[in-house]
């Protein structure tokens, strides 16, 4: 596909392995590329969408192609768009997601909204709002071993099924406790609804700056889940004779800790940048996601209100 230099470039990132993601990319880029804009598609997915890999220019170094990018359209689930939140981190180009997954926190529109989608990147009707991620460091005996990062959470976690890992948790250079669990799990407030809302974990509003610490079925008094400071740091040790655990970043980057590691956490330097097309409050996100009841609610005024409306 040739373009000029003034080209408006999107990258669209689908998740191939669904037919309802082929059919959803095939509308949007059939969109994208009939509005003049410049699609570009990373060359593993490119060559998995069949009849509309014309219309698209396939790269092999996306990351690279990031600076010269407006905006990343990704079709798929929350699990894609972390995938892209990896790919693009650091980049300061925001994500927009067509959700096909179940709930889909991340994502702004369902697939049957692909032809509003294009109609308003195509105007550029779209706001950017950040959220916060957290950085992540892996140290052992003082020597860092890994530096890494994350948009939901990090989690400490056993690496054997059949027993606990030992930890201690520390938040700004102060022990809080140790026990024993299946882990711990550290989360923004874009993560709290996902795994740290299964640990038992608040659900956070996203304007709200705040890190979540939550544990993972502890064997112990005091095992509540804690809200802090964004400048704070959160430690978890894991502790010997302990076995060997996992850190897991976002439920898709790992790496084994034995006995003596130590994982420190703090807000991240560079926050997701998400692209969204409504402004309603994320209280009618939640509900919508969720499904919660909300018959019977009248609201503040003497009507009725309308009920929320699906996200």
């Amino acid at each position: 596909m040739t373009t000029t230099g003034e080209s408006r470039r999107v990258m669209v990132i689908p998740h191939t392995g669904r037919r309802q993601a082929i059919a959803a990319t095939t509308a949007l880029v059939r969109g994208l590329a009939g509005a003049g804009l410049h699609v570009i598609v990373p060359s593993s997915k490119a060559r998995k969408i069949g009849d509309i890999a014309s219309l698209v220019s396939s790269v092999d170094q996306p990351q690279a192609e990031l600076r010269h990018t407006e905006l990343i359209i990704v079709v798929g689930g929350d699990g894609t768009i972390l995938s892209a939140a990896q790919l693009s981190h650091g980049s300061g180009v925001p994500l927009l997601g067509i959700n096909l997954g179940h709930v889909g926190f991340l994502a702004e529109s369902e697939r049957e909204e692909v032809g509003e989608v294009v109609r308003r990147v195509a105007a550029e009707q779209y706001e950017v709002e950040e959220r916060m991620t957290l950085d992540v460091t892996v140290s052992m005996e003082g020597q860092v071993l890994e530096r890494n990062f994350a948009v939901n959470e990090v989690t400490v976690e056993k690496a054997e099924p059949q027993r606990m890992v030992e930890v201690a948790v520390e938040i700004d250079a102060r022990p809080v406790s140790t026990f024993g669990a299946d882990g711990v799990c550290l989360a923004t407030p874009t993560g709290s609804t996902a795994y740290a809302f299964s640990a038992g974990g608040p659900v956070v509003w996203p304007q709200v700056q705040a890190l979540v610490l939550a544990p993972i079925s502890a064997h112990a008094l005091f095992a509540r889940p804690l809200v802090v400071s964004p400048s704070s740091v959160l430690a978890v040790e894991v502790l010997a004779p302990s076995p060997p655990a996992l850190m897991v970043c976002d439920g898709r980057r790992t790496r084994e800790l034995p006995p003596g590691s130590r994982i420190e956490v703090t807000k991240g330097s560079h926050p997701l940048r998400l692209a969204r097309l409504a402004t309603a409050p994320f209280t009618d996100r939640l509900v919508a996601k969720f499904q919660l009841p909300v018959t019977g609610w009248r609201g503040p005024g003497t009507r009725a209100p309308r009920p929320p409306e699906d996200m």
